[in-house]
């Protein structure tokens, strides 16, 4: 059931409206609305309030949980903790001051309560199956790599293509065992002094990207986060640089301008376009073979990686970028 939802009761004869508050499979609401759901006094409802946890027919630790409300008090609005009681006492405060509308408020809440449960378990149907289909597709793509390696080859061709294969993406496959085993990189390779790039220079790239796109809004920046990106990566602490490699720098460079959607469009496709810039300036955009330190379709997936990741989940995000880069120098 979606937590903290909340919704509007209107009792049936039209004279009372309320914010009903859904949470952890029941509904919620403070005194001051049990007294205005059962047109009842404040005095009144919290003497039968303590009567029903005095006598042990609820427990208080289970029907009552606080929620942050937002109120007017004078001319300020102010956000406080306040208590709001379940289903279980609503309904039993209902039975002592007014059972019909106490029993109009449960059918309601029932019914509303079941729709929830419905919706949820729908949900989480499709979000299990997703997971099982790409769980089947690992599983799959990994039976078939176990059963190329274990069979004997046919012939000289058919071992030179499985020895191509596993070279090709070996350096795949020691990343994803760096991740399962959390022993991913958490320091780049290059530690000589950065090239340091102003911001400008990277709107100068970002304006020259514009014709590309026909969203007239890319590029268009909502606020000053965009030099902060820019100019973060450079920080230092105690005479220390904070990221002292030139691939932390680069994977700071490329998480900060995703995370903080400095941009009303194009934030995704501006954050890789400099990152590139970056590594370019900084002479590591390509080997001593020409070939790219990164390949497009790895960009992509990295920066979409960003993009879904959660601000708890940073330090592993910059690891993986970091050890793209290492791992790439290394090859």
């Amino acid at each position: 059931m979606a937590e903290n939802k909340i919704e509007i009761y209107k009792s049936p004869d039209k004279e009372t409206q309320i914010e009903v508050r859904f949470d952890h499979d029941s509904v919620w609401l403070t005194q001051p609305q049990i007294v205005s759901l059962f047109h009842s006094s404040k005095a009144n409802i919290s003497e039968h309030i303590r009567n029903i946890f005095k006598t042990g027919e609820l427990y208080e630790d289970s029907t009552v949980r606080n929620f942050r409300t937002v109120q007017k008090e004078g001319k300020r609005k102010v956000a406080r903790d306040r208590p709001h009681y379940n289903l279980d006492v609503i309904i039993s405060v209902g039975y002592r001051v007014n059972s019909k509308r106490g029993t109009q408020f449960r059918q309601w809440a029932t019914r509303r309560l079941r729709e929830y449960l419905v919706e949820g378990y729908a949900i989480n149907k499709k979000r299990l199956a997703e997971r099982d289909l790409q769980v089947s597709h690992l599983k799959t793509g990994i039976t078939i790599l176990r059963r190329a390696v274990a069979e004997r080859p046919a012939g000289p061709s058919d071992a030179a293509g499985l020895a191509e294969m596993l070279e090709r993406f070996s350096s795949g496959l020691a990343l994803l065992d760096d991740y399962d085993h959390e022993s991913l990189d958490t320091t780049g390779k290059t530690k000589r002094k950065a090239v340091l790039v102003k911001a400008d220079e990277y709107r100068n790239l970002i304006a020259s990207m514009r014709g590309h796109f026909s969203s007239g809004l890319f590029g268009r920046e909502k606020d000053s986060s965009f030099d902060s990106s820019v100019s973060q990566i450079f920080q230092a602490f105690d005479g220390k640089d904070a990221y002292p490699t030139l691939e932390e720098k680069a994977a700071m460079l490329l998480y900060l301008i995703v995370k903080n959607h400095s941009f009303v469009d194009g934030n995704k496709r501006i954050a890789a376009a400099c990152f590139l810039y970056f590594l370019g300036k900084n002479n590591l955009l390509y080997d001593k073979k020409g070939t790219p330190s990164i390949h497009n379709d790895a960009l992509a997936a990295l920066t979409l990686f960003i993009a879904v990741s959660k601000p708890s989940e940073m330090e592993t995000v910059k690891q993986v970028i970091i050890s793209v880069l290492n791992r790439k120098k290394s090859t």
